[in-house]
């Protein structure tokens, strides 16, 4: 018998008033996988998350985290659940570690006993130990980002949910965050991160969810997305018009890409090679030609019509 998933989801449906902010949303997260839940503004991640969490009831539809349902078995499931929504929140004259120990006073689950050496263990897991005795209000928004981490990681946990945690972090931050994420996985948590940022997800992910309003429109493991919209062709050239041209009688659409043009190839696209030497035959200056898969953001799009809304 299989491992039931870390988080299923059947029918889950959320309304405000007549509008379905999540319609019909039937959602699998394999467990010791890092799961990527990708969508525009508006397209109804952070209600998902809130339903999952228990935070607001579902409209219609169930849900099951860590293999019980929710919210009726929340008091057991949630404190295996750790959660960074929208942001961490913190009192900045107080120190990193101060500010862990009032938290995990504040949960009637963690033993009291054990608090300091949790609290050690947690700030050193995400890289604050040198940190510990320093006032929050002098950290970094990165330092923020990963005392937040480690404020979900007080106890053990086999889920983690972040709701966009590199949002407004420099190359430095993002950076430290992923190598996190990656170690919590490795470690065998789950991890669910919810997010915006197409290059952080496909370096980080090994499975994701497209939504677009309030519904599901692609989920899998990350090649399985990529691989669905074919390979691309790419053709590096200052003869951008001709090589569309030629492109276009073997039936390929061509969009400017880069220093030259691309174009999905379809089932019934010519071998590569005829493909160069059709270029070459009519005069194209090749710089460069290559044949690989679409990316996530190429899926992306093509799902829902439009680029990610970076100011989400």
């Amino acid at each position: 018998m299989s491992e039931p998933a870390a988080i299923a989801t059947s029918g889950l449906t959320k309304r405000f008033r007549a509008r379905a902010v999540v319609d019909g949303l039937d959602l699998a997260v394999p467990r010791g996988s890092v799961f990527g839940f990708l969508g525009p503004n508006g397209s109804g991640k952070t209600t998902t998350i809130r339903m999952l969490l228990g935070l607001i009831s579902p409209s219609a539809g169930s849900i099951e985290v860590l293999g019980e349902p929710m919210p009726d078995r929340a008091a057991g499931v949630l404190p295996r659940v750790g959660a960074l929504v929208e942001g961490p929140a913190f009192a900045p004259y107080l120190s990193g570690e101060a500010n862990l120990r009032r938290r995990d006073t504040a949960d009637r689950f963690a033993p009291r006993a054990t608090r300091s050496a949790r609290i050690e263990t947690a700030l050193e897991r995400v890289g604050l130990s040198h940190a510990a005795g320093k006032h929050v209000r002098a950290y970094s928004l990165g330092m923020k980002q990963r005392l937040g981490i480690a404020g979900a990681l007080l106890t053990d946990r086999d889920l983690l949910v972040l709701d966009e945690p590199t949002n407004g972090l420099d190359p430095q931050g993002t950076r430290e965050v992923r190598t996190l994420i990656r170690s919590l996985a490795d470690g065998g948590t789950t991890v669910f991160v919810s997010s915006h940022l197409l290059a952080e997800i496909e370096q980080v992910c090994t499975h994701a969810a497209i939504m677009r309003a309030g519904r599901l429109v692609a989920q899998g493991s990350l090649d399985e997305l990529r691989s669905a919209s074919g390979p691309r062709v790419e053709v590096l050239t200052p003869d951008r018009d001709a090589a569309a041209a030629v492109l276009a009688r073997f039936g390929l659409r061509a969009q400017a890409g880069g220093d030259g043009v691309e174009a999905a190839l379809t089932g019934r696209a010519p071998a590569a090679e005829e493909l160069a030497a059709a270029l070459v035959g009519d005069g194209v200056r090749l710089r460069g030609f290559a044949v690989r898969a679409s990316s996530l953001e190429e899926r992306f799009v093509e799902l829902t019509g439009e680029g990610f809304d970076v100011e989400q």
